[in-house]
């Protein structure tokens, strides 16, 4: 009777919680039950009555990733492929032709070929375009056209491409290609090594660990970590390295999340490697994510003279998640930061401007944090540098011609009229910026600024009001004194273009081997981080 009592009182109990969570859960859920039955329904009916034929995949697969486009561009779908690409880029191996290469709408173009790699062998170069991969026509093929390069390890797949107007064929056999993290490692001087990490995958730490004791074997006293151009990587990797030069349980990195398991404080596991050794971190524009945790957490423990321009600023953290039939997203979880407490996200996706487009933080809305030694560092706009190198800091009018590849097709085209034998002796002149130039003009270069835009804008909302002839006379003297700065400005970047154009040839020509044994001896981030080294009292003042 006892026991049936305690049912009769447990199970209303148990119901009536159950009834409450569950009500809690429909509350909570049900606009998002609610939208996925619209969603479903509309995409049945869109399959089921299109004039045209559909193809279920391909329309899901476009509605998932415009969804999240919507949030920022870190938080992604991967498909099937889209998996497997990520896996190879972590991991720093795949099966395939052995080259970067560059997705176009109608072709393939090569990036690079690796030096000694299947290729190179066959004798492809840089802006070689590939047309057709055995029998199938770039053009006509729908999804990501890389994927027709890679196979099984000693199968063979023919190329047929463009170089210099003229179509070509090449057989090629696919091989396991190793991509390693640290590409290139050397001496400097006599006590000075230098270290590129390119990115970070699963062999960061210890490719960059065995670069550094090769390098003190050669009699290194001092080195240069290269971040620049590092996008990022595994955020393990990242505390790793910072780990070599720091001792066991310091603080690298802290991320913060509404989920409070995602909350967590990250230390260094092992004693260091050398924390004596002087150390001058290289960082630019396109350094992110882990190059910026590595070089930030060095700024702040005062370990690392930080040299170059002033990083990406990216701040926020992303985790993989499982989903069905082979499927994942990668889903922003938190924002990351450094042990003086900064958060260096640059963009806020959160709050956009009218336009859609993330807005970017304010310099007077900087906050400033302190390093260990008591020096102001600053949060909201990627890790700034101890020393700034102005050549290094691309110009609007530069990078819209990095955007547009036209310092790499310039490059390809002055390898197609010049030969370039000697590395030490290879320098552009006047006479060819006036060519770049000229084929500037012949590619129908423009752009516009940001100034320009806006003004634009301005325009068109005074048409709507009745106000464009009140301002029109003003808005053309604006925009001719926008055009006039235009007409100069290539002309005004000279040396920053002339150097990057430098670095594409040389790069195409030597391949990277050659582009960075062309930096340690003409680099000018590199000549400021050996003249700092090599002065111990300016050295320490920059960390003071």
């Amino acid at each position: 009777m006892k026991h049936l009592l305690q049912k009769r009182i447990v199970i209303p109990v148990v119901a009536v919680v159950v009834f409450i969570s569950t009500t809690a859960f429909k509350n909570d859920f049900f606009e998002i039950a609610k939208q996925i039955e619209i969603f479903t329904t509309l995409y049945k009916e869109v399959n089921m009555n299109y004039v045209d034929d559909t193809n279920p995949a391909d329309l899901m697969d476009t509605a998932i990733k415009s969804m999240l486009d919507d949030l920022d561009p870190y938080t992604q779908f991967f498909n099937e492929q889209d998996v497997q690409d990520a896996r190879i880029n972590n991991a720093g191996d795949y099966t395939g032709i052995g080259a970067n290469v560059l997705t176009l709408k109608d072709k393939l173009v090569i990036v690079e070929p690796y030096k000694g790699y299947a290729a190179d062998k066959a004798g492809l170069k840089a802006g070689d375009e590939i047309i057709k991969v055995d029998n199938v026509s770039v053009a006509d093929f729908k999804d990501d056209a890389g994927n027709l390069l890679q196979g099984a390890a000693g199968s063979n797949v023919t190329l047929t491409y463009i170089r210099n107007g003229q179509t070509n064929t090449a057989s090629i056999q696919r091989e396991s290609v190793d991509i390693h993290a640290v590409p290139h490692y050397s001496m400097i001087d006599g006590k000075t090594g230098y270290i590129v990490l390119r990115k970070f995958n699963e062999k960061a730490a210890s490719e960059t660990l065995t670069a550094m004791r090769a390098l003190k074997n050669q009699g290194a006293q001092q080195l240069v970590l290269d971040l620049r151009g590092n996008l990022g990587g595994l955020l393990r990797e990242a505390i790793k390295i910072v780990n070599f030069y720091v001792p066991q349980n310091q603080l690298v990195v802290t991320t913060k999340s509404k989920v409070k398991k995602y909350n967590k404080t990250y230390y260094t596991p092992k004693p260091p490697e050398d924390l004596d050794i002087p150390l001058v971190v290289l960082i630019n524009g396109r350094s992110a994510s882990a190059s910026e945790i590595v070089a930030g957490a060095l700024q702040d423990l005062d370990r690392a003279v930080v040299i170059g321009s002033r990083s990406f600023g990216k701040g926020l953290v992303q985790r993989p998640k499982q989903l069905i039939y082979g499927t994942q997203m990668k889903v922003t979880i938190s924002r990351y930061y450094t042990p003086s407490g900064r958060c260096i996200q640059a963009l806020d996706y959160w709050n956009r401007d009218e336009d859609g487009n993330a807005t970017r933080v304010k310099k007077e809305n900087y906050n400033t944090f302190k390093t260990k030694n008591g020096r102001n560092v600053f949060d909201g706009g990627g890790i700034e540098p101890d020393v700034k190198i102005d050549l290094s800091n691309h110009s609007p009018i530069t990078k819209a011609i990095m955007d547009e590849f036209l310092i790499f097709n310039y490059a390809t085209s002055y390898l197609h009229k010049n030969s370039i034998n000697d590395l030490g002796t290879f320098k552009l002149n006047d006479s060819d910026f006036r060519d770049f130039k000229a084929f500037l003009n012949s590619k129908n270069f423009s752009f516009e600024t940001k100034t320009e835009k806006a003004f634009n804008n301005v325009l068109s909302v005074a048409d709507e009001e009745g106000l464009s002839s009140e301002i029109q006379s003003d808005f053309n003297a604006v925009i001719n004194t926008i055009n006039s700065y235009k007409a100069k400005a290539v002309d005004q970047n000279k040396a920053q273009i002339m150097a990057l154009l430098t670095d594409e040839i040389i790069k195409q020509n030597f391949y990277s081997e050659g582009l960075y044994d062309y930096y340690t001896i003409n680099n000018p981030e590199i000549k400021k981080a050996t003249e700092i080294l090599n002065d111990p009292a300016a050295y320490r003042n920059y960390l003071r």
